[in-house]
């Protein structure tokens, strides 16, 4: 077979190995909710600091 096709093949086959690892690693850690869970007590202390007015 011809060499570039070979280096493509074996370079498409790397990314794929190491986006399937990253992800699985992602989804056996939860570490999509748990980023998302520091984002969003983030977000309440930003606006929690904010004085807020409410009338009825």
């Amino acid at each position: 077979m011809n060499p570039i096709i070979m280096n493509i093949l074996k370079k498409t086959c790397k990314i794929s190995g190491i986006t399937v690892g990253v992800l699985f690693m992602v989804y056996f850690w939860n570490l999509d909710q748990k980023v998302l869970g520091w984002a969003y007590k983030q977000v309440n202390t930003m606006f929690d600091r904010k004085e807020v007015d409410i009338k009825f």
